[in-house]
């Protein structure tokens, strides 16, 4: 007779763990008071919300985040959020705080130490897979296709791979395979990164996915912890010793990539960098954006508060409430003023006689009359006084503001406080 539980989706035997305690200290005030993985994105969700989607529509019914730092915008957001999964549907949702389980003068040290602080948690559930995952990129993935090849591989870990630029891997890691996929080295964040044979310009990188099956990797974390000179890594140390002394193997996020129609491209954006970051809010103004976030077969799953809808209002030759190639959330109020490919978050506030454009406003924002901002992020709360004009005049705008060097502007609350506006 069959194994029924051959027959079910290897992701009802698999553990999610979710790495979402760093910083992303590239974002420069926008991860001041929040985890990158806390900041919002595309108008309504927060960047975590994409992993955690993923590993739900693939089937993965437990889940564990681990937090580090400045968490409790994470945390109440994962609360309020994430608390569908039910333990009497054998079901469940962790969210681990670096908390001094192992020793009293330790946080978490690294990525892999932020598990094996954990491990009996984990063990506790005893998922035969565990897949560990980044917290903090903007992608859509079903997770049991990558599972699947894991199993018929028998490998020790499979990591998730994708090609990039080759001078674009500085930040990866790097990975050699051979012709049947199988990693053959594997090396952190290199100056100069490899290339993939015959294609000078590209690398294979690796999407700081990976997959195992649990007691093996309690055993590698364990091994490891014992380490003195271990950096408590997965990147610079777990799968590097993989791949000298078992089996690893590379598989392609091309393979499980999930696309709608409208999709044409296999999308995955890093959106560590103010620009990285206001690029791909502005890109989901297209009329065919290369992310389709209205995907019905693969939502996105958020905490969405209750709210009225979006209100334009004044018709008026130069006050009139207007939005072109854009995206308005929920109590929005556009009283006379306009926007064009824009993008607002809930609750924002516009003001007669001002424009917007190509500005991502995140929520609960006010924007005053006769203002203009062009190229721009603005921060949760900001207001912006009656006619402040951000994005025409350079110089100006790296006086005041957070000025990248392609002409963004990241605008905050204690920027605008220190323009001493009447």
């Amino acid at each position: 007779m069959a194994d029924s539980r051959r027959l079910a989706p290897i992701a009802r035997d698999t553990m999610a763990y979710v790495l979402a305690g760093g910083r992303g200290s590239r974002l420069m005030e926008l991860t001041d008071d929040r985890a990158k993985p806390a900041v919002y994105f595309g108008g309504k969700s927060r960047i975590i919300d994409f992993a955690l989607s993923n590993a739900v529509n693939s089937g993965i019914r437990r889940i564990g985040v681990a937090t580090q730092y400045k968490a409790h915008s994470l945390i109440r957001h994962l609360h309020r959020g994430w608390n569908f999964l039910r333990p009497g549907r054998n079901e469940s949702f962790d969210v681990l705080p670096a908390s001094q389980r192992v020793s009293e003068d330790q946080w978490y040290a690294g990525t892999a130490d932020a598990v094996y602080q954990n491990i009996d948690i984990i063990e506790a559930y005893a998922p035969k897979y565990i897949i560990i995952l980044a917290g903090d990129h903007i992608y859509k993935m079903d997770y049991e296709i990558m599972l699947q090849q894991h199993v018929d591989t028998g490998a020790d870990v499979t990591v998730g791979c994708l090609e990039v630029p080759r001078m674009e891997a500085v930040g990866f890691g790097v990975m050699h395979v051979d012709e049947k996929g199988q990693i053959t080295d594997f090396i952190e964040k290199p100056a100069d990164p490899p290339s993939i044979p015959g294609r000078p310009d590209t690398a294979l990188a690796s999407m700081g996915i990976y997959v195992f099956n649990t007691a093996f990797l309690a055993d590698q974390l364990r091994r490891d912890a014992a380490d003195p000179k271990s950096s408590r890594d997965f990147g610079k140390d777990i799968i590097p010793h993989i791949v000298k002394h078992g089996t690893a193997w590379a598989h392609s996020f091309n393979t499980s990539v999930v696309r709608s129609a409208a999709e044409y491209g296999a999308y995955w954006r890093d959106v560590g960098t103010v620009d990285a970051y206001w690029q791909a809010n502005i890109d989901l103004t297209d009329v065919v954006p290369q992310l389709d976030i209205y995907d019905r077969d693969w939502p996105i799953w958020t905490y969405a508060d209750v709210t009225p809808p979006a209100k334009f209002v004044h018709d008026e030759d130069g006050r009139r409430g207007m939005a072109i190639s854009s995206l308005v959330s929920g109590d929005c109020i556009i009283s006379g003023g306009t926007l064009h490919r824009s993008l607002l978050f809930t609750g924002v506030r516009q003001n007669s006689y001002s424009k917007l454009d190509e500005a991502v406003i995140l929520p609960g924002c006010h924007i005053g009359r006769g203002a203009r901002i062009t190229r721009a992020v603005v921060d949760r709360g900001v207001h912006i006084p009656d006619g402040l004009v951000i994005g025409e005049d350079p110089e100006l705008d790296a006086q005041r503001f957070r000025r990248t060097s392609s002409g963004v502007c990241l605008v905050t609350k204690p920027m605008i406080d220190r323009l001493n506006y009447r």
